[in-house]
Order: structure tokens, then sequence, then C-alpha cells
């Protein structure tokens, strides 16, 4: 008989708290804090890297690459969602906020007005943009 998975819905949560742990130790023992000392520009192109990637892996039909691929890419945004001062709970509230919602009206409802922003953020999607650091609340 197998066992059940050993990771559940705290997955994330687990690892964003990893990453930020790992932010200020030593670069040259920690790619998570190479990548942090590399500065966004580094972070942002690494996941547009891994998300090419992931369609290449999608498109060659390799369930188990594509997996891969897909974890590499979450990983890089995890860091992302770090360096602005954002967790994957966010995310993951933003997600079932949709939950249930037409794609096409969750979209035009987005054009239309600029919305609310991810839970527990006071600022709305049309303000300034954020800066590495400065985070939603």
């Amino acid at each position: 008989m197998s066992r059940s998975p050993s990771y559940d819905a705290n997955t994330l949560a687990r690892l964003a708290d990893v990453v930020e742990a790992r932010r200020g130790a030593d670069p040259q023992r920690s790619y998570v804090a190479r990548l942090f000392a590399s500065g966004p520009d580094a972070i942002l192109k690494k996941i547009g890297e891994e998300a090419t990637e992931t369609v290449m892996a999608a498109k060659d039909g390799i369930a188990e690459r594509m997996v891969s691929e897909v974890a590499d890419l979450w990983f890089h945004c995890i860091v992302a969602l770090a360096l602005y001062g954002l967790r994957p709970e966010a995310v993951l509230a933003e997600l079932e906020r949709r939950v249930g919602t037409s794609g096409l009206d969750e979209k035009a409802a987005r054009t239309l007005s600029p919305g609310p922003s991810p839970a527990g953020a006071e600022e709305s999607r049309d303000k300034a943009p954020l800066l590495p650091g400065e985070g939603l609340g």
C-alpha cells in the first residue's frame, strides 16, 4: 500500500519561509542568497527562462519534465514575491477569489476597473508599482 504524499497546502508557505531565511545568507553557499544579491532584474530574467522551459516541456508532452519545470517556475516566483515583500498566500487568496468565476468575466472586470489588490493589500492596482522590499501590507 502506498503512503500518502507528505505535501499539503502549507508547502508553498514553508518554501517561502525557507526563501526568506536564506535571503541574507552567504551568496557563495546559498542559491537563494545569490539570486537576491544579483538583484531584481536577474530574478525576473530567471522567471522568464523558467517560463520558457515550462512552455517547451508542455509542447514536448513529457509530464515529468513539465512538472519539474513548473516547480522551477513556482520556486523563482516565490523568490520574486519575497523580493517585493509578498507571500504565496496572497496569490492563493487571489486564486481562491477566482474559483468558480468565468475567466472571461474575471478578465473583463480587471480591464474595466483596477479592482482590489491581493488579500491583505491596502493599495489598489492603479497605484505606483512596488519597489523591491516594499511589500503590500
